[in-house]
C-alpha cells in the first residue's frame, strides 16, 4: 500500500509577525487535500507546528490507518518531534505535545523528515498565498 506524503510549512513575516500555515496531502502523486490560512501574530516556529498539527488532525479524521511520511523544512520541529532536540520554548511545548498526541492516535506509521526549502515549495507557496490574500 502506498503511503501518504504530506508537506507542511509555516511562515511568519516579522517573526513574530503575520503568520500562516499550509499542508498538502498526496498519494501516488495525486493531491488529496490542501489547506492553508492565516494565524494572526505568531513566530515562524509556532506557525510550523500549527501546520503539522492541522495536517495530523486531518490525517487522524480521514486516513487514520494510513502510513504517513511528513516533509517539513523546519529542522527544529522535525528534530524536536523525532526526539533529537528538547523543546525549550514555552510557546512551542503545547503545540509539540498536541502533535505527539495526534501521532500516537494514528494507527499507521508516522515519520517526519527534514527537507530543504526547495523540496517544500508547494507548501511554501500556499503559506505565501495565505499572507498575500490576507494583506
Amino acid at each position: 500500500m502506498a503511503q501518504l506524503e504530506i508537506h507542511t510549512d509555516g511562515a511568519s513575516r516579522g517573526n513574530p509577525g503575520d503568520a500562516s500555515f499550509a499542508f498538502l496531502v498526496r498519494k501516488n502523486g495525486s493531491i488529496l487535500k490542501e489547506d492553508y490560512g492565516c494565524l494572526g501574530t505568531l513566530t515562524n516556529n509556532q506557525a510550523e507546528y500549527t501546520a503539522l498539527v492541522r495536517a495530523l488532525d486531518f490525517i487522524l479524521k480521514v486516513y487514520p490507518k494510513e502510513n504517513v511520511l511528513i516533509h517539513s523544512d523546519s529542522e527544529l520541529m522535525v528534530k524536536q518531534v523525532n526526539g533529537e532536540y528538547r523543546v525549550k520554548s514555552g510557546d512551542l511545548k503545547p503545540l509539540f505535545e498536541e502533535a505527539k498526541e495526534l501521532i500516537g492516535k494514528i494507527e499507521g506509521t508516522v515519520r517526519l523528515v527534514h527537507v530543504r526549502r526547495e523540496a517544500n515549495k508547494d507548501a511554501d507557496a500556499l503559506c505565501n498565498r495565505a499572507l498575500d490574500e490576507e494583506g
